[in-house]
């Protein structure tokens, strides 16, 4: 009896527990990609689709890799973009160069293809609206922000923390040219974003996937923004400096250096009080004792006055004058105050301007022997002073050249033959 009662009760649990499973089934965990819904919107043509921080959405990189997965391509028409070249001057073709190249080594890495499409998308953002117009303002678009720029490595100090070998400079200078003469990087299209397969942004649910490089996945936006009529902008050639990048790129180390000297002769000028609405110092008076001469101004610069700005002391003091004569000493004790000058005060000259508007000369020069200048073309001819008496001169630095009045001397007998 009771061997059936134990049979009897297993055979109710067999039965049992199947149907409770069923019927009342435990709650499973969902995966965080599949819950994952992004909001999605599709920009009219009457609106400018906004530019968006870049912000990812809290996921691991394997629920990231495994939500970008089930989001397909686009099956619309993916056309190549049209060709770019660049038509500025070769200041700002050295600065739009180097700041591709920086934008596609630090995001893509020494990959050439790579590369290649991050290029790619830089001149598809330089062609559309909703961008900076520069080559230079779409990389670093956003870099003033410790986060939110849209080229992350300019605002997460990647340019402070791995320099590239100079192998991996000069290839990526090598694609710049290429992009910037009108290369075109195909598979990607008309794609204006793009982010590794690791990770999820925001802003993907509004712009269509249309193809995938290796580890990175390239967007162009959802409706007429994304087709090649809205790439319709005209774009600027005037590049700007950006000084992160001086460091690494010459054109760009040269220009902050420009504005810094900029700065600095700015400074100099207000402290000298020569800015405009000020006067002009009053030793910029014009001749008028001697050899009166209303055009020359003969000036004793400021203690203070650094070479470089001495341009901007006499093009102050000439203010408006078609004609101007500015010459200037540093020493005051050897300023004269007439005209004619005589050779000892040309010597000791520290700075000359000669304008003539009319005959189309603006000439200044330094006393490089009191200011030091890299363009030796900038030099004043150094006068030789001759300080001995005339009747030394004659005789002593002048010696064996004979006077027309003197006569000639005598030659020697010559001794008879024997």
């Amino acid at each position: 009896m009771w061997l059936r009662a134990v049979l009897t009760a297993t055979a109710l649990v067999a039965v049992a527990v199947p149907a409770l499973i069923v019927t009342h089934p435990p709650a499973m965990p969902v995966p965080a990609h599949k819950r994952l819904v992004l909001p999605r919107r599709v920009v009219p043509a009457a609106e400018l689709p906004p530019v968006e921080p870049v912000e990812f959405v809290d996921l691991s990189p394997e629920d990231a890799k495994a939500f970008n997965a089930g989001v397909p391509f686009s099956t619309l028409p993916n056309p190549p973009a049209r060709p770019f070249r660049f038509a500025g001057s070769e200041e700002d073709r050295a600065r739009a160069l180097d700041c591709m190249a920086a934008g596609v080594l630090y995001e893509a890495g020494d990959d050439s293809e790579g590369e290649r499409a991050v290029a790619q998308v830089v001149l598809n953002r330089l062609r559309h609206p909703a961008f900076p117009k520069t080559v230079c303002g779409v990389i670093f678009e956003g870099e003033e922000r410790s986060t939110g720029c849209q080229f992350s490595f300019s605002c997460d100090h990647a340019l402070t923390r791995w320099t590239p070998t100079g192998d991996a400079w000069r290839r990526a200078r090598d694609v710049a040219t290429l992009a910037l003469n009108g290369s075109v990087y195909r598979p990607v299209g008309y794609a204006t974003h793009y982010h590794t397969d690791w990770v999820v942004p925001y802003w993907q649910a509004s712009l269509d996937k249309v193809v995938a490089v290796h580890s990175h996945l390239f967007f162009r936006w959802t409706g007429w923004w994304g087709t090649p009529p809205a790439f319709n902008r005209t774009v600027s050639s005037s590049e700007p400096v950006i000084a992160q990048l001086a460091p690494l790129s010459d054109a760009h180390k040269t220009a902050v250096a420009m504005a810094d000297a900029d700065a600095a002769l700015f400074e100099a000028s207000a402290a000298l009080g020569l800015l405009d609405g000020e006067p002009a110092p009053p030793e910029a008076a014009p001749v008028t004792g001697g050899a009166a001469d209303p055009d020359s101004l003969l000036v004793t610069l400021p203690a203070n006055a650094l070479p470089g700005i001495y341009p901007l002391i006499a093009t102050h003091a000439c203010a408006s004058r078609k004609v101007c004569k500015f010459s200037a000493w540093s020493d005051a004790a050897a300023t004269p105050t007439s005209l004619p000058l005589s050779a000892e005060q040309v010597a000791t000259m520290t700075f000359s301007y000669y304008r003539d508007r009319d005959a189309g000369i603006d000439k200044m020069l330094w006393n490089c022997a009191q200011a030091k200048r890299v363009d030796r073309r900038e030099c004043m001819k150094q006068q030789v002073l001759l300080t001995a008496p005339p009747a030394a001169r004659d005789t002593e630095v002048l010696g064996g050249v004979r006077r027309k009045t003197e006569p000639a001397p005598a030659p020697a007998p010559t001794p008879p033959a024997k």
